[in-house]
């Protein structure tokens, strides 16, 4: 199959599915059949899918983050020791455990191709991520607390693990409980990751979009937080600070050299 192929497969698979797309035709351009499906993906609940699904929808992410090139760890540049800072797209990043800014629903992003990175990964992660998710929070019998991280695979992402934290959402001030809530993200995700064995991980701007947390102080937690962890408990995992503005990286950077 080409990717035009399995991308007219998966939709007309996901419309057969919820029979209130009965009649949903499907667009003639490319790019908004691509759309179309990521957005049928995006609203997709968590629910079994076919072994011939999930063959068709592996071979379609895997050449879709292919296409768009991936970029393992050994070609970031080191900056300080076991740190590292990489402005890109995390679903397109080889290491091994990438954070995803989650909700407290934990199974993703709902909003049909929204830009958020909680959608994103479960995007091109496929559907088996939301069902794991789902799994997850259905033993715990509750919703995500912020501050705390969960681990599953990353299925068709080129990373091994996705760990899912769920950040502080700030008010009309920043507080001083969100900030140790951010700060207890990334230990949280930090100390999961080393205990599933992950060497490398990948950390994002969590709270800092939707959750309205201030960015220069959220970059300052983030750094501050790691390299406590890392001196205190003599850890030698590397960690990628994953942003994706330029001014972000711009705020990374300083906080990277004056510390």
């Amino acid at each position: 199959m080409t990717q035009e192929e399995r991308r007219i497969y998966l939709i007309q698979a996901l419309l057969r599915e919820q029979p209130r797309y009965a009649g949903l035709e499907i667009p003639g351009s490319q790019e908004a059949r691509k759309r179309l499906l990521r957005a049928l993906l995006n609203v997709r609940p968590a629910m079994p899918a076919s072994e011939a699904f999930l063959a068709v929808q592996d071979a379609y992410l895997q050449e879709a983050i292919r296409q768009k090139g991936i970029t393992a760890l050994e070609d970031l540049t080191e900056g300080e020791e076991d740190l590292y800072l990489w402005r890109g797209d995390i679903t397109t990043l080889r290491c091994d455990a990438v954070v995803n800014a989650a909700n407290g629903g934990l199974l993703g992003c709902f909003c049909p191709n929204h830009g958020c990175i909680d959608n994103a990964i479960h995007t091109y992660a496929g559907v088996q991520l939301r069902l794991a998710c789902w799994k997850i929070m259905e033993a715990q019998g509750h919703e995500e607390a912020p501050g705390q991280a969960k681990i599953t695979p990353a299925f068709n992402l080129p990373s091994t693990y996705v760990l899912h934290t769920v950040g502080p959402i700030v008010g009309q001030r920043l507080t001083d409980k969100d900030c140790a809530l951010l700060e207890s993200c990334y230990r949280s995700c930090l100390t999961l990751a080393e205990a599933r064995g992950a060497k490398s991980l990948a950390l994002c701007c969590i709270s800092t979009g939707e959750f309205h947390f201030p960015n220069q102080k959220a970059a300052e937690i983030a750094v501050q937080t790691v390299k406590a962890y890392k001196r205190e408990t003599n850890s030698s995992i590397k960690v990628i600070f994953n942003v994706f503005r330029e001014t972000d990286e711009a705020i990374y950077r300083a906080f990277l050299r004056g510390n």
